[in-house]
């Protein structure tokens, strides 16, 4: 399997492992049509399994952990992942230099498509969303990536870089309080990371005053990056059968997990703030969901049925930005709508829904196999 190299997509180095083309392409998938569908479930009924997969598929209003929480720092975690391997290939081809300037246009080029992806000007330049999704990936992506250079691959060296981000997060965010306030608080619009997005934040921002992407939340996305370079040295390391590599993914998963929700009661768990706390819970699980598709994939080698997970994967960014821009279920109504969806009532929404994950499929598997993927 050939691919194109990307900060937030597969490389050709990565390729044999196709548990992360398969476990990038659930995440795609839940990014970009998942919601929908819950959504067209919870209208057609209100039982207790469908409620409980709603909650789990609805982020926190804000402090606490459901499984769509997950979502985002699973990407950040993927991209670490990627960046070890295209750095090193570029390491090797040119030099130190010549990976920083791969870096920097990378982080840039994918920066800017983020702004494009929110509307870019269309709404003046007052309206600019200047974070975001994209805009984290890249921001993550490129001091991650220059931590990554600057200790010269030393998985210690990164293990102290990642705590050390975490603790001063930690710290910032529990010790200096919010210029008017006499005391912390991690409350929603109260706290130092609003404040400062309140007052120096230009453009638009997602939740009104602040966002959830916003200017010192920044900070720990990195240290999210982090985990995924680490793991990514695990997954190169030569001298690690890939049995003790799943096993080592799984136990250091459950860990972190274990220490992110205890270090939550004193800093507590908030996607909004990207708390450390939260750093460690959503990375716990995403070493957990790695173990578990590097296990059945890659070491027992079960990989019926992978096959579209695979093609999303290999072609996420070109995804993420497609759906977009075509509005895959207003696409889909076009194919389902009316009286069919009138006639599949009340599971007519949910039917939409589905088609246009499809569709999601059909795009990524046409792309795949003309062997056209997106270079960043």
């Amino acid at each position: 399997m050939q691919t194109t190299p990307g900060p937030v997509g597969p490389t050709a180095n990565v390729s044999r492992l196709l548990s992360l083309d398969a476990l990038r392409g659930v995440d795609m998938l839940l990014i970009v049509g998942a919601e929908d569908v819950v959504t067209g479930l919870s209208r057609a009924s209100d039982g207790p399994a469908v409620q409980s997969l709603v909650r789990q598929f609805t982020h926190k209003q804000w402090e606490g952990f459901g499984f769509y929480d997950l979502i985002f720092p699973l990407f950040v975690f993927l991209a670490g992942i990627s960046l070890v391997y295209s750095l090193d290939k570029a390491l090797e081809l040119g030099g130190p230099g010549a990976a920083l300037v791969r870096v920097l246009r990378r982080a840039a080029l994918l920066y800017l498509l983020g702004v494009f992806y929110y509307g870019g000007i269309a709404h003046g330049w007052d309206q600019i969303r200047w974070v975001g999704v994209l805009q984290r990936i890249a921001i993550s992506y490129l001091f991650a990536a220059i931590i990554y250079l600057a200790c010269r691959r030393n998985w210690k060296a990164i293990v102290g870089a990642t705590v050390a981000i975490l603790v001063a997060y930690w710290a910032i965010m529990s010790f200096i309080p919010t210029p008017g306030r006499e005391q912390v608080s991690f409350a929603e619009g109260v706290n130092l990371a609003n404040y400062i997005d309140l007052h120096f934040l230009p453009g638009k921002r997602w939740d009104g005053g602040w966002d959830p992407e916003g200017i010192l939340s920044s900070l720990p996305a990195v240290a999210s990056c982090l985990l995924g370079v680490l793991a990514g040295l695990l997954l190169k390391n030569p001298n690690i059968t890939r049995p003790r590599t799943a096993a080592c993914f799984l136990l250091v998963g459950a860990v972190l997990v274990l220490l992110g929700f205890t270090w939550g009661l004193q800093f507590p768990v908030i996607k909004k703030l990207w708390t450390s706390s939260y750093v460690l819970v959503a990375g716990g699980y995403s070493l957990l969901l790695l173990g578990a598709f590097y296990l059945v994939i890659d070491v027992w080698k079960l990989r019926r049925g992978i096959a579209p997970l695979v093609w999303v994967g290999s072609n996420a960014l070109t995804v993420y930005l497609v759906a977009n821009i075509i509005e895959l279920p207003r696409l889909a109504e076009r194919l389902v709508g009316g009286e069919i969806k009138a006639r599949a009532a009340p599971w007519g929404e949910a039917l939409v829904a589905v088609v246009a994950l499809f569709l999601v499929l059909a795009l990524a598997g046409l792309l795949y196999r003309r062997r056209v993927f997106l270079r960043v």
